[in-house]
This record gives structure tokens, C-alpha cells and sequence, in this order.
């Protein structure tokens, strides 16, 4: 009888070893989580300055990682403004002077229209697993929520991050705050993630705060209006015609 108890004793631990997740696995589950192939999104970003706050709309179109549109849709002044990805390529529309210029170089590094995200945070992969190796170094309860902290070390040298630590919800699968840091060990952003909803089968961010910790102001609010996954996007979006249309 004891040596029965032993062996099944035996058999829970090792099933319970089983189940641990490795840091690495729940970065897998992160991205799975958040992206598809195609998605189209409206979200309103609230750019809180130092004297005063500015609120934009703008529309959004993605296929993969390698492929995005956005166009700004309010204010009046910023809407018909256009971003087009195409791989490692950048280009942005203004209406105003009606002309297409391509960011690259040290103008990854400006701010996207004044917030508190720069156009290399744009370009960067979003599934993080491509980037990162992870190792989780705690575990703490953030927002009533049961988290893993995860130590991110970059795996490719051309990164804007070398290093980031991510709080993330045990159930959700949800990065609910991030900090960033340059080679040195700076912290250069957060993001906090504020509210959640679900769509369809899975969680996602409603609303998040990113920060520039190097700059003035509260940060930038982004709020996700609408999404849908895996949306039918005609392959002529993702053009450079399109951002003349």
C-alpha cells in the first residue's frame, strides 16, 4: 500500500513539472494571443503633453508582420495624414504638401505624430518570441491580477530594446505592463495595459498607456475602437498608390 501511495505520489509531481510553463512558452502564448495574419483596427490616441492634450483617430490595416497601413482619420487638420510598412520600408503621406517621403535612419527615432511611440517602435516585429529569449525571474500580483515576470533578453543586435521585463497575466496571456531598456540598462518606456476586453477566443488590450520616461507629459493613451481578425484585406492596401488615394 505505501509503495503504491509513493509511485502515485510520483506521478503527480512529475505531472505537475509537466505543466510548468518556461518563459520562452508563454512568450509563444503572448504573441499567439494578440496576432493574426490580417486585422483591421480603429483606435483613438490621446497624446497628454506637458501644457495640453491632443486626441487622434486613425484606421489601420495589417497582414503579417511585414505589412501595414494606417491613415488618420481626425483631427481635421492630421486627417488624410497616411503610414504605409512594406518589409524593413517606411513611408508617410501628407496631405498638405501632398507628398510621400520615406523614414529611415536616425528619423526612426521621432515621435509618430508627436506621441509618446517613435516610428522604430512601428517597424519593430511585433511577435515578440522572434526577438526575445525569456526567463521567468518572479511572480506578483499586478492590477488584482496573478502575474509572471519575465526577463527579456534580445536575440537579434539591430534592436531599438536590448532588454525588457514583462508583467503577464497568468490567465489572460495578456502583457499588462512592459518596461524597456536600452543596451546600457536605461529604461527608455513602459506601457501599461488599463482595461481589457475579449474578441472572439481571446483577450485583448482596450485600453494602454505608453510612455516615454525621457520625455515630458503623461504619456500617450491608445484606445482600441474596434478589431477584427483575420479580416478579408484587398493585397492593392498595402501599396504605395494607396497612400495617394
Amino acid at each position: 500500500m505505501k509503495k503504491f501511495l509513493v509511485i502515485m505520489l510520483l506521478i503527480s509531481v512529475n505531472l505537475l513539472i509537466g505543466q510548468v510553463m518556461t518563459g520562452d512558452q508563454i512568450l509563444q502564448k503572448i504573441d499567439d494571443n494578440m496576432y493574426s495574419d490580417k486585422t483591421i483596427s480603429t483606435s483613438t490616441m490621446t497624446i497628454h503633453g506637458r501644457r495640453n492634450s491632443k486626441t487622434m483617430k486613425l484606421k489601420s490595416w495589417t497582414n503579417g508582420e511585414t505589412k501595414s497601413f494606417s491613415q488618420y482619420l481626425y483631427p481635421p487638420k492630421d486627417a488624410g495624414t497616411k503610414m504605409l510598412k512594406l518589409d524593413d520600408n517606411l513611408w508617410l503621406y501628407n496631405p498638405d504638401s501632398d507628398r510621400t517621403i520615406q523614414i529611415s535612419g536616425h528619423l526612426l527615432r521621432q515621435p509618430v505624430m508627436g506621441s509618446d511611440l517613435s516610428y522604430e517602435d512601428m517597424m519593430e516585429d511585433n511577435e515578440l518570441s522572434n526577438l526575445y529569449s525569456a526567463e521567468i525571474v518572479a511572480e506578483e500580483i499586478f492590477q488584482k491580477r496573478e502575474c509572471w515576470v519575465l526577463h527579456l533578453t534580445a536575440k537579434v543586435t539591430e534592436i531599438a530594446y536590448q532588454t525588457r521585463k514583462v508583467w503577464v497575466d497568468k490567465e489572460r496571456f495578456l502583457a499588462l505592463k512592459e518596461e524597456r531598456f536600452s543596451k546600457s540598462g536605461k529604461l527608455l518606456k513602459t506601457t501599461i495595459i488599463q482595461e481589457v476586453f475579449k474578441v472572439e477566443d481571446r483577450w485583448y488590450p482596450k485600453k494602454m498607456t505608453f510612455k516615454d520616461v525621457l520625455k515630458s507629459g503623461e504619456g500617450t493613451e491608445y484606445i482600441i475602437d474596434s478589431i477584427e481578425f483575420d479580416a478579408d484585406i484587398p493585397e492593392s492596401v498595402f501599396s504605395k498608390a494607396s497612400l495617394r488615394k
